[in-house]
């Protein structure tokens, strides 16, 4: 006969871990000696040892007792179902791990995953981290402001970026940013910027931006704050013609045709 010590000894737990099987009736009460001590038998050893492997297994305490008194079926079935609901977990988690990741980089916070869909992309266009998080913050005003629209605009976001243009602007964009007081750089978007500009006023896209004054100069503000360069951007293609950064508005010489207002199609 054993002690309580010792049938925890032989089983590989600890005397508490025995004292809480005993307080769930996992594991039965012993007689006890003549001392007032619990007494343990072999079969004791042999029940403690089945619960731990099954809870070393991750068996939840609650599902071990259906599992110590089931037969090999029911004890197969058993295991699988546990097994599935196991797998099911591990899917959840590495979803958390995610999310924490994205939480990490400072976007899952305030962001739609259509936003997060969006920037991804942009980061395998090869665009700076620099430059995201100045779109990152921008996002974040527009899905707080208009959360019923955010899916739209980022569609029209995903299909302008189909054009090559789009894609070079982004591109020299990101550049500008790391690369301050470039003026040939800056030259260079305010030619695709025009390009852009000129093709969706003949496409007859122009009057389409969602937002309202507030929003709009609140977006305007991120950019200039965030990037210098990006006002004298703004002031090389207000010569050319054009207002604005969020929403475009076209100022022509006398003589010259005006399109109208759109969203810039990057920023």
């Amino acid at each position: 006969m054993l002690t309580i010590s010792q049938l925890a000894t032989y089983a590989g737990v600890t005397v508490r871990a025995v004292r809480h099987y005993h307080k769930i009736a996992l594991l039965p009460e012993p007689a006890r000696d003549r001392s007032g001590y619990r007494s343990y038998d072999s079969a004791a050893v042999v029940r403690l040892i089945r619960i731990r492997t099954l809870t070393d297994a991750g068996v939840p305490l609650a599902r071990v007792q259906k599992l110590l008194d089931a037969a090999p079926q029911e004890f197969e079935d058993g295991v699988h179902d546990i097994d599935k609901e196991l797998r099911a977990e591990i899917r959840r988690l590495e979803a958390s791990r995610r999310r924490l990741a994205r939480l990490a980089a400072g976007e899952q916070l305030a962001l739609p995953q259509s936003v997060i869909d969006y920037l991804d992309r942009l980061r395998r266009h090869g665009v700076s981290e620099r430059y995201l998080e100045m779109e990152r913050d921008a996002w974040i005003m527009i899905a707080a402001q208009v959360p019923d629209l955010i899916d739209t605009v980022i569609a029209a976001k995903h299909e302008q970026l189909e054009d090559p243009d789009a894609q070079k602007l982004y591109s020299l964009v990101s550049e500008a940013v790391d690369n301050q007081g470039d003026e040939a750089l800056l030259v260079e978007i305010a030619d695709i910027l025009e390009r852009l500009y000129i093709r969706a006023a003949e496409a007859g896209q122009l009057g389409d931006e969602p937002f309202d004054d507030q929003l709009v100069k609140l977006l305007d503000a991120v950019m200039l704050e965030s990037a210098p360069e990006a006002a004298r951007l703004l002031a090389i293609m207000e010569k050319r013609g054009w207002k604005g950064w969020t929403r475009i508005e076209q100022v022509p010489p006398p003589g010259q045709r005006q399109f109208g207002s759109r969203t810039a199609p990057a920023g």
